[in-house]
């Protein structure tokens, strides 16, 4: 084995170790590149049959993600009509306390929402995590009341620390107020986040329109588009 055939099998493991430990949040593109790396360095290394045999379990592997990427990249965007009595926002990582820039596309999203449909009323939705400052919906009620907001339209859930415990402590209040979720809710999160949203939503029995917030940067959103493909594939076995 030659020299020339090992340093693209170098290159990528390198980038999988920046990946994974110089950066934060890249960490599917981290095993990505590892995985590449392997492969490189197994077709330098194997015969044929060998070779032969780990490229047919590599398409099938291929075809099997590909099966779950699909939904969530179709289910990347806001639906034609989302206008619905109650928006469900559902919360990202807070930086003390205010929000960091997944959450403030989120609130984006839901200011412009809750502009275009002035009787709508808004759950924001996220307890307090590990080194946050305060609740996720408490920021989020903070920076939408900043810009004009209503305080009155805006229900705090600040209880869940999971994705299903968002949309099931908030469904719950909207059943408190006398409502009911399934058919009246439009449900915010980011775009490669919401058809696992809308899918666990479904499992609580509450069928919601979708509004899509910028992925942001489109590397880290590669990362999270390739890393809910796993994630609902989780879910469906799962159940969670």
């Amino acid at each position: 084995m030659t020299v020339l055939k090992i340093v693209p099998s170098l290159f990528f493991l390198l980038l999988a170790l920046y990946l994974r430990y110089g950066l934060h949040g890249y960490s599917y593109l981290a095993h990505l590149s590892a995985l590449i790396a392997a492969l490189i360095l197994l077709h330098a290394l194997l015969p044929a049959g060998p070779w032969r045999i780990i490229r047919i379990l590599l398409l099938a592997g291929f075809l099997v993600f590909l099966a779950f990427e699909i939904p969530v990249l179709l289910g990347a965007r806001t639906d034609p009509d989302p206008g619905r009595k109650y928006l469900v926002v559902l919360g990202a990582q807070v930086v003390g306390v205010r929000p960091s820039r997944s959450l403030n596309y989120r609130l984006e999203a839901a200011g412009d929402y809750l502009e275009r449909f002035p009787e709508s009323i808004a759950v924001v939705s996220g307890g307090k995590g590990e080194n946050e400052g305060i609740s996720e919906a408490e920021c989020m009620f903070r920076v939408l009341t900043e810009h004009g907001i209503g305080a009155e339209r805006i229900l705090l859930e600040d209880r869940s620390v999971s994705t299903m415990e968002n949309l099931s402590c908030s469904f719950a209040l909207i059943r408190a107020r006398g409502d009911e979720p399934d058919g009246n809710t439009a449900l915010l999160s980011a775009s490669y986040h919401l058809c696992r949203a809308r899918r666990m939503a479904q499992a609580l029995g509450v069928k919601t329109a979708a509004v899509a917030a910028r992925p942001g940067n489109p590397f880290l959103a590669a990362n999270f588009f390739i890393r809910e493909a796993f994630g609902l594939m989780h879910l469906l076995v799962f159940k969670k």
